[in-house]
């Protein structure tokens, strides 16, 4: 099934974006797009700035110089109580999953939705629950502990918990880190449906460019503070830029 993406509606807008930490210049001249229903991959070594750029559309971080509008508001300038209500629209994949080990699956997913949403009925709480865990295929684990199950379904459940306030924006941080590789490939495929499912857009940072290539509409190839190469995947690595391919020739994919 072909994927729907409005180009004319931009959930992400970045442009001109500047950080540095002291002598240390991090992003320098960022600018990045994402449009309504599409994943944008960000490639990049470690230290170029990836996670600096999710922190500043969380407004974790406020940038030194430019513009970071997420849906159509510009982050430095939202109180804190803007800045609460613009994050229940975006939902943010940890590395490591952050489920809590001493509440089950339930009580995880429960957690957010409790928390931020009020007026639920015990019967709209556990449809809730049981419609995203199903949505990650994970129905049958709603009263294990995440230290029974296995990093690709912890991974899953993280996934789950996100998704349960609905977001409209998902960010994925190596979604795919410390997986084996049928792992990955399952996770890779999560995250698509959870495109088609859910209509999110997203931004999904890696190293992994199998994850790359089957989850990116559009490659953002980040390198020395700013994005060098947007395209698809195969635009991206036909690049001669000697950095581009000395990126997937460390990342050998077969």
């Amino acid at each position: 099934m072909a994927k729907t993406i409005d180009h004319s509606t931009q959930v992400i807008s970045v442009k001109d974006l500047y950080k540095s930490f002291g002598d240390l210049h991090v992003l320098r001249g960022v600018n990045l797009e994402v449009s309504k229903g599409e994943n944008v991959v960000v490639l990049g070594r470690s230290g170029t700035g990836k996670s600096v750029l999710i922190k500043i559309l969380v407004g974790l971080l406020k940038q030194d110089k430019g513009s970071a509008l997420v849906l159509g508001q510009e982050v430095s300038q939202l109180n804190e109580k803007e800045l609460r209500q613009l994050r229940l629209k975006i939902g943010f994949s940890f590395q490591n999953s952050a489920l809590y080990d001493s509440m089950t699956v339930r009580e995880n997913l429960e957690f957010p939705l409790v928390r931020n949403v009020e007026g639920l009925s015990r019967a709209e709480i556990n449809d809730k629950v049981e419609s995203v865990l199903d949505a990650v295929g994970l129905l049958q684990t709603i009263n294990q502990a995440p230290s029974e199950l296995s990093g690709g379904q912890r991974k899953r459940i993280g996934i789950a918990r996100t998704l349960i306030l609905e977001p409209e924006i998902m960010l994925y941080d190596e979604p795919t880190a410390g997986l084996d590789p049928i792992t990955c490939i399952e996770i890779n495929e999560l995250i698509n449906e959870v495109q088609e499912k859910f209509h999110t857009s997203a931004i999904i940072i890696t190293h992994d460019l199998t994850c790359a290539r089957q989850t990116g509409d559009r490659i953002a190839m980040l390198l020395d503070g700013h994005f060098t190469k947007q395209g698809t995947f195969e635009e991206v690595f036909a690049e001669n830029d000697e950095r581009i391919k000395s990126f997937y020739d460390y990342n050998f994919i077969q």
